[in-house]
């Protein structure tokens, strides 16, 4: 076996020789295992069977499609977890947005733990009206459906009875996912919302190589040749970003404590490229849903129209969903990083950075530095984001006016049709699996060093990082 083999096996030996590491780790796969559970338990008054032909006839790339890769394929299952985290994740990006125009929200962010908590209730409580609203949205969208499969009607009996028990079932189902994120979170390793979301696409995997099968005995070979080319190009790609680093040089003055000396040593603030993680794609994708689901409650033609020019694929749809991944970028690195901070715990433990004086000129060195990075990291995540709508639907130039048809009738079938490909190979899928797969090894890998133990990677790899 070579000496990375081993190096995994005696890493993950250590996690089950730490008893607290051990059970963290064992308590993830529990909830993560419940989850999936309840994801095959179906919502009553659905034909199961009318809605997988239903699922089938939609559009790779359509709205259906990208919300039942997000909800593991409870969508397409109608479960108790048909509307899966997403409420949730809605709720959290109106709460962030309304901290920075409601004083009374940025006081109580400002409150230390106890001010996190009530912040957190009140997601939670917009978490179950969002539920609601979707849920009785989703009943009236599916009931819509029995008038265009007349012979096999999805809903069997349709009324006010089926939208109420949809309702609770739906509201109560999301609730519990909720808990099993915030417990994993908690108790466990790893994020847990960006780990739910994880493993409804990871399940899906094994479908899409069967996919990937049927197109090489039907002799498609080449491009799933170029599909695996482009897959281990982006896994690349991505794993370069997610693990770059701008080390920025801190040089810390000596100090006399008592009857010792410290400091006296040059060391370095590191700042991640891409320190918003996936949470930027998860937040647009999740924005660009409501005026989906606002479409079956408000039946109007405007928004019709509105709806189907945020449909995937549409150069609309493809404009605001990367001026919103690059805005969920830098407000999130916002949130998370605040240079003057970093600048007062530089200062106060007699640090500098060579050339530039302590305080506000160091917050605004670490400022331009964040921002400028910030750039490329929201640049890098549009990138990765929109090749799923070349792959899966290509990109629809004839809703653009004036040059729209000209374009259609001119450009190569694979930008105006795509590829055809399964949802799971996109970008973004890749994305979120490489981007939560590194961050959890990465927090395993902190509490085994913190342990004395070695973790996945070689020291001096570790040290170079």
């Amino acid at each position: 076996m070579s000496e990375n083999g081993n190096v995994i096996l005696t890493s993950v030996r250590n996690i089950f020789a730490v008893s607290e590491l051990r059970n963290r780790v064992l308590f993830m796969l529990a909830m993560l295992a419940v989850f999936r559970v309840g994801s095959w338990i179906p919502t009553p008054g659905i034909d199961a069977t009318a809605l997988q032909e239903f699922f089938s006839k939609q559009a790779g790339g359509s709205l259906m499609g990208f919300l039942n890769l997000f909800t593991g394929g409870n969508l397409s299952r109608f479960s108790i977890f048909a509307l899966g985290i997403t409420p949730y994740i809605t709720a959290a990006i109106i709460l962030e947005l309304l901290t920075v125009v409601w004083p009374y929200l940025e006081k109580l962010s400002k409150e230390g733990e106890l001010g996190r908590k009530k912040i957190t209730q009140y997601t939670r409580y917009l978490t179950i009206a969002l539920s609601l609203f979707q849920s009785l949205a989703t009943a009236f969208f599916l009931e819509q459906q029995n008038a265009a499969f007349p012979d096999h009607p999805i809903v069997l009996n349709p009324g006010w009875g089926f939208k109420i028990l949809t309702v609770i079932t739906l509201t109560t189902g999301t609730a519990f996912v909720m808990w099993i994120g915030e417990q994993i979170t908690e108790r466990g390793i790893g994020n847990g919302i960006s780990l739910i979301i994880f493993a409804g696409i990871v399940v899906g995997l094994p479908k899409g190589v069967m996919w990937m099968y049927r197109k090489v005995q039907s002799g498609s070979l080449f491009m799933v040749l170029a599909l695996l080319a482009i897959m281990v190009i982006v896994v690349g790609f991505v794993v370069f970003v997610e693990r770059g680093i701008r080390k920025i040089p801190v040089q810390y003055g000596k100090r006399v404590v008592g009857r010792k000396m410290y400091g006296g040593q040059s060391t370095y603030l590191p700042i991640k490229v891409n320190a918003g993680g996936v949470i930027p794609i998860i937040f647009a994708a999740s924005l660009l849903a409501i005026p989906q689901t606002l479409k079956f409650l408000i039946r109007t033609s405007w928004m019709d129209k509105v709806s189907q020019q945020l449909s995937h694929g549409y150069p609309l749809y493809l404009l605001v969903y990367s001026l919103s991944i690059i805005f969920f970028t830098f407000f999130y690195v916002g949130i998370i990083f605040n240079p003057n901070e970093v600048a007062d715990n530089i200062r106060k433990y007699g640090g500098y950075i060579p050339g530039i004086r302590p305080g506000q000129r160091t917050a605004e060195l670490i400022d331009k530095i964040l921002t400028r990075l910030t750039f490329a990291a929201s640049i890098y995540l549009v990138l990765v984001s929109i090749l799923p709508d070349f792959m899966i639907s290509g990109i629809k130039v004839g809703a653009l006016p004036f040059v729209g048809p000209w374009l259609h009738d001119n450009l190569p079938e694979f930008i105006t049709q795509g590829l055809g490909v399964n949802f799971y190979f996109g970008g973004t899928s890749l994305l979120i699996v490489v981007g939560v797969a590194m961050d959890t090894v990465n927090q395993i890998e902190s509490q085994l060093i913190m342990r004395h133990y070695d973790g996945f990677m070689k020291r001096r790899a570790r040290s170079r990082g």
